[in-house]
């Protein structure tokens, strides 16, 4: 396993999640019409929109985390048994912190 491959991969899913989150919170500050009709169909993707946001914040923790376990030099070891976790695992799911035996 290349860490410094998987760091790149977990850097740059960092920073796309960083941009799209901005991106939905500019549309969730946007100014709301005072037309009553328009401003219902504006806001009716609010919902969806903060739901979206919530798992991209759980996203972009799990990858913090991940970060934090490279420059500890613990990436790749489960959290829960202290075994390795397959490449395989952590070439699919980059900012994995269980094997899939712990996972499940």
């Amino acid at each position: 396993m290349d860490i410094a491959t998987q760091k790149q991969t977990l850097l740059t899913r960092r920073a796309e999640l960083t941009a799209h989150l901005n991106k939905v919170e500019d549309q969730l500050d946007e100014t709301p019409t005072k037309d009553l009709e328009d401003y219902s169909s504006e806001r009716q993707g609010d919902p969806v929109l903060e739901a979206l946001g919530r798992h991209e914040l759980d996203a972009l923790k799990r990858i913090d985390a991940a970060l934090a376990r490279i420059g500890a030099g613990t990436y790749g070891i489960c959290l829960k048994c202290g075994e390795p976790i397959s490449d395989a695992r952590l070439e699919l799911l980059p900012d994995t912190a269980l094997c899939k035996a712990c996972a499940v």
